[in-house]
C-alpha cells in the first residue's frame, strides 16, 4: 500500500502512472459520525455525515481563526443557515463531479517536470503559491505534521527547468475520512504559480488526482468552484466534469468577507488601487470612491483627508513626482547622492548615437519621460535597431535617452517611508516548450495565464518587438519547441509586457536596502518603486536604472506593502506592537 501522506519512496513509484494500490478495507456499512477532515488551510466538514442541521452550524462555528472550514454534502443547507443566519452563508459556488468509471482519466505525460506527493519542505513554496493566488496558506508544519489525516493527500508539480514547485492539488478519499459508501473523493485547493511558464500544470494535476482516484476504486471526484472563475470551470468541463446539485456552506470570517457582503462599489477599480482600498476599510478608514478607470480614490479618517492614485498621494509633492517623470532629472538628483547609475545620453544627432553605441556595444532606448516600459527597447546591437527603437520611442515622448546595458538580475526595491518593504527580482516574459505547440500559440496561452493571475493587467503583445526577441533566438513564431526549452520572448522585464515577478525581499544584502532609502530620502518621495540591475542579489554591486513615484504594490504580496502604506497616511490606526515578553517576564 502507498500511504497518502508521507513522501513516497522513490523505489516504490517512479511515477504518478503506478500509483493504483487499493486502499485499506473500509465497513462501509458503518459511516464515521460528525467526519472533518483537516487539509492545512481549514476543514472540510462531509455534512452527510452530521446528525442534524444544528449539529452542522455549531461545528462550522468553531472554525479557528485565519482557517477556511468548509461544508459541502449538506442535506439541508438553508436549514443549516437558518439555525445561525448571523454567522453561516452559502458559498457563491458551483460543484462539479467527474464520473471516474465513465471517464478514463489518462495520467499526464511527465515531460520536463515531475508530478509527486508534497514534502515537508516544499511548505514554504506552497504556502507562496497560495497567497499569491489569494488562498489561503497551510497552517505551519502540516506538511511535517505526522499525525496528517491519511485521506488527505497533496501532489505538486516540480518543473524541471526552473527546479521550482509550479502548482499544487489537495485530494481527500471520502472513503477513509467517513466510510463513504457511494466510493467518492474530492479535489480542492488547485493552485498554479502566477509566475510559472510551463503550460498545463493546472491539468496535469486534475488528471494525475483523478487517475490516482479512479485506480484505487473511487466512483467520482467532485470539486468546488467559484461561480465567476470561467477559466477553472472551463478546464473542468474540458475533462468532462459536470454540475451537481450539492451546496457548500461557510463560516462569516473576514477571509470569506467579499463573498457574502455583495458588490461593492469599488468593483472596477485596478488591483494597484484595490489593495489599498480594502487595506483602509479593514481599519475602519472611509473610501471615497472617484474614478474607478484611473484609480482615484480618497481616504478620510478622524479628521484627516487624503487623495490618492494607486500609491501617489497627496504627501508625494508635485516637486518629487516631477523627479521621478523625467529620467534625466533623476540621474542628476541621484548622481549628486553619490548613488551609481548606467551611462545615458540624450538622443541628438545619427554621429552621436553611432559613437554611444560603438563606445558600450549594447544599448538600451526609452522615452525620456514614460512608465509601464511604454516604447522600451533593451540590448539593442546594431545602428538599424536602435534607429527603429529611437523611432519607437519618439511616439511617447518627443525626447529620447540612449543608456548602457547594465548585465545582472533586475530588482524592484519599494521603499515606504523611507524605509525599505520588499524587493523583488522582476524577469522578462518567456514562454516553456511542449514539443506540441507552436511559439506563437505558446506566446498566446502565457499572455492569458499572466492576464488571469494579474487581473488583466499583464500580457504578452504579440508584437514587432516579440517577434524580433524570437527571431534572435534563433526562432520563428511558427516554431514548435522542444518539449522543457524555455525561449525568452521580451527584452524588458516590466510586468504589462508579461514579466514575471519574484519576491527577494530576505534575499538582498543589507547595502543594497540603504541605497534605495537613500535616494528615497535624496528624491524627497515617501513611495517610491526603484529599478536596479544587480549582478548578485547577496552582493553590494548594484546601478539604479530609474524610479517609479507609482509603484505598484499589489505586485509584491505577501510583503506588506498595502498595510506599511496605510501606516503612512494614518498612522493612528496601526496595529498597537506586541509586548516584549522577555521585558515583561
Amino acid at each position: 500500500m502507498i500511504p497518502s501522506h508521507n513522501p513516497l519512496d522513490p523505489a516504490q513509484m517512479a511515477s504518478l502512472k503506478h500509483w493504483g494500490d487499493p486502499p485499506p478495507h473500509v465497513d462501509l456499512g458503518a459511516m464515521q459520525p460528525q467526519a472533518h477532515v483537516d487539509c492545512g488551510w481549514g476543514r472540510l466538514l462531509l455534512g452527510q455525515t452530521f446528525d442534524s442541521p444544528q449539529a452542522l452550524a455549531d461545528e462550522l462555528r468553531r472554525e479557528e481563526e485565519g482557517r477556511r472550514d468548509v461544508a459541502l454534502y449538506i442535506r439541508d443547507p438553508h436549514v443549516a443557515i437558518a439555525v445561525a443566519p448571523q454567522h453561516l452563508f452559502l458559498d457563491p459556488s458551483h460543484t462539479y463531479r467527474l464520473d471516474l468509471r465513465r471517464h478514463r482519466i489518462e495520467p499526464p505525460p511527465e515531460e520536463g517536470y515531475t508530478l509527486r506527493e508534497a514534502r515537508a519542505n516544499d511548505e514554504a513554496t506552497l504556502n507562496r503559491i497560495y497567497r499569491a493566488c489569494r488562498m489561503v496558506p497551510l497552517r505551519p508544519g502540516y506538511l511535517s505534521d505526522g499525525q496528517r489525516d491519511p485521506a488527505v493527500i497533496l501532489l505538486v508539480v516540480h518543473d524541471e527547468a526552473s527546479d521550482q514547485v509550479v502548482g499544487t492539488v489537495t485530494g481527500v478519499d471520502h472513503v477513509r475520512a467517513c466510510g463513504c459508501p457511494e466510493q467518492g473523493a474530492s479535489l480542492w485547493s488547485l493552485a498554479v504559480d502566477p509566475q510559472a511558464t510551463r503550460p498545463g500544470v493546472g491539468e496535469a494535476l486534475v488528471r494525475a488526482l483523478a487517475h490516482l482516484y479512479r485506480s484505487q476504486g473511487r466512483r467520482y471526484l467532485d470539486l468546488s468552484v467559484m461561480h465567476d472563475n470561467h477559466q477553472a470551470i472551463a478546464l473542468y468541463e474540458k475533462l468532462g466534469f459536470e454540475r451537481v446539485p450539492v451546496y457548500c456552506v461557510k463560516h462569516k470570517n473576514p477571509i470569506n468577507e467579499k463573498l457574502f457582503t455583495g458588490p461593492d462599489d469599488c468593483a472596477e477599480v485596478n488591483i494597484y488601487a484595490r489593495i489599498l482600498i480594502d487595506e483602509a476599510r479593514r481599519r475602519g478608514i472611509g473610501v471615497e470612491l472617484q474614478d474607478a478607470e484611473h484609480g482615484f480614490f480618497r481616504l478620510t479618517h478622524g479628521g484627516r483627508t487624503v487623495s490618492c492614485r494607486e500609491s501617489l498621494t497627496d504627501l508625494t509633492s508635485a516637486v518629487a513626482m516631477s523627479r521621478c517623470d523625467d529620467k534625466r532629472v533623476t540621474r542628476k538628483v541621484l548622481e549628486a547622492a553619490g548613488l551609481r547609475l548606467p551611462d545615458q545620453a540624450l538622443v541628438r544627432n545619427d554621429t552621436q548615437v553611432a559613437a554611444f553605441l560603438q563606445r558600450h556595444g549594447r544599448i538600451v532606448v526609452k522615452p525620456a519621460r514614460g512608465e509601464q516600459g511604454r516604447g522600451v527597447k533593451v540590448d539593442l546591437r546594431t545602428p538599424g535597431e536602435v534607429h527603429r527603437a529611437i523611432e519607437a520611442a519618439r511616439a511617447h515622448c518627443d525626447d529620447v535617452i540612449m543608456e548602457e546595458l547594465v548585465p545582472g538580475q533586475d530588482l524592484r526595491i519599494v521603499v515606504i517611508d523611507y524605509q525599505v518593504v520588499a524587493a523583488a527580482t522582476r524577469r522578462p516574459a518567456e514562454i516553456t516548450g511542449d514539443g506540441q505547440t507552436s511559439v506563437r500559440e505558446l506566446i498566446a496561452k502565457q499572455s492569458r495565464r499572466r492576464e488571469a493571475a494579474t487581473a488583466g493587467e499583464s500580457r504578452i503583445p504579440l508584437d514587432a518587438e516579440t517577434e524580433r526577441c524570437v527571431h534572435a533566438a534563433g526562432h520563428t513564431l511558427d516554431t514548435v519547441l522542444p518539449a522543457g526549452t524555455v525561449l525568452p520572448v521580451r527584452k524588458t522585464a516590466n510586468l504589462h509586457t508579461g514579466g514575471t515577478i519574484h519576491d527577494v525581499t530576505d534575499q538582498i544584502h543589507p547595502a543594497l536596502r540603504e541605497v534605495a532609502e537613500r535616494a528615497a530620502r535624496a528624491l524627497e518621495i515617501p513611495v517610491v518603486g526603484f529599478d536596479f540591475m544587480v549582478p548578485d542579489l547577496g552582493g553590494t554591486a548594484y546601478a539604479i536604472i530609474e524610479a517609479n513615484e507609482r509603484p505598484g504594490l499589489a505586485n509584491h504580496e505577501p510583503q506588506p506593502t498595502a498595510e506599511r502604506f496605510i501606516d503612512l497616511l494614518f498612522p493612528q490606526t496601526r496595529a498597537a506592537p506586541l509586548p516584549d515578553l522577555k521585558e515583561s517576564a
